[in-house]
């Protein structure tokens, strides 16, 4: 029934992005917690100053409404955190270090002379949130998906990129609206190897595009590919090497410097040779005469 319920919820909300109302453009986010997010707003006033003719707003279903940002500043309702947003020349709004509890309905108007100019600007902020526990000889991933009240983006984990399906008899999943969860052993994967294979998949329900977020936070964009371990193993191995040519060539030099010594210094030995040699000569000649 559940499940039921969520494709239902989620084929509403489809339809509901592909046929906005004419004054309500909409766009949906999804990012972790701790990054930085731009929420867009395309249609901005250019003859405004510091963005003095556009308000911000915030909403989440369990909570009241709340202004963000108007008459070219943050605003006093948005105090608790008004370090962490700013708004950028176009009138974006931008939130840095996201938590949880920034999910929800932002939504940008644009006022001239006291009237709203059509269209707003409506962003569903979505947040993932991934944990890991350790109980006894067992560990446990979780990756949850905050929204604004009811949560329908599907979200799996990924093992090396793939599903972690029943070919893993030893790895354990569950899976709920907008949550994940797998669970093994301690000795099948160390902490280091498995923040490499892990990645949690969320895909964006209101656009189709599959999101993916490394067990490991990285500095770039969440769904950008790579392999931090042969990475890692790539820069040892050119440190390695570069040390090797080092030696060597230290080596090599050393030994070339200590061969042109040893030359020079036999030819200086066998030049007072010569002249030893020759200063007798000339000696046992005048003896003669």
């Amino acid at each position: 029934m559940s499940e039921f319920r969520r494709i239902v919820m989620s084929s509403f909300l489809m339809l509901l992005l592909h046929f906005p109302a004419a004054d309500l453009k909409d766009y949906s986010r999804i990012v972790r917690a701790g990054d930085e997010v731009t929420l867009p707003f395309d249609n901005v006033i250019h003859d405004q100053d510091e963005c003095e003719s556009t308000r911000w707003t915030f909403r989440h279903s369990r909570l009241p409404g709340v202004t963000l940002f108007e008459d070219g500043q943050i605003h006093k309702e948005a105090k608790a955190k008004s370090d962490r947003l700013r708004v950028t020349e176009k009138c974006s709004l931008v939130i840095k270090e996201v938590t949880k509890e920034d999910a929800g309905q932002y939504r940008c108007r644009q006022f001239r002379s006291g009237e709203q100019q059509d269209p707003d600007s409506r962003v569903y902020l979505s947040v993932v949130s991934m944990t890991e526990h350790q109980d006894n000889d067992e560990v446990t991933l979780d990756c949850s998906v905050s929204t604004d009240g009811w949560c329908i983006h599907p979200v799996k984990w990924l093992l090396q990129g793939r599903d972690v399906d029943n070919d893993h008899r030893e790895i354990n999943t569950s899976q709920s609206p907008c949550s994940a969860s797998v669970t093994f052993l301690t000795s099948l994967f160390s902490n280091t190897y498995r923040s490499e294979l892990f990645t949690c998949a969320v895909t964006d329900v209101f656009t189709g595009e599959v999101h993916l977020f490394p067990l490991s936070p990285q500095s770039s964009d969440a769904t950008t590919t790579g392999t931090p371990g042969l990475l890692r193993l790539i820069l040892v191995s050119v440190g390695l090497a570069a040390l090797v040519v080092t030696v060597v060539t230290v080596h090599i030099w050393t030994r070339a410097k200590g061969s042109k010594k040893r030359k020079t210094k036999n030819l200086e030995q066998n030049d007072e040779d010569e002249d030893e040699v020759n200063y007798e000569n000339d000696g046992g000649a005048s003896a003669s005469v």
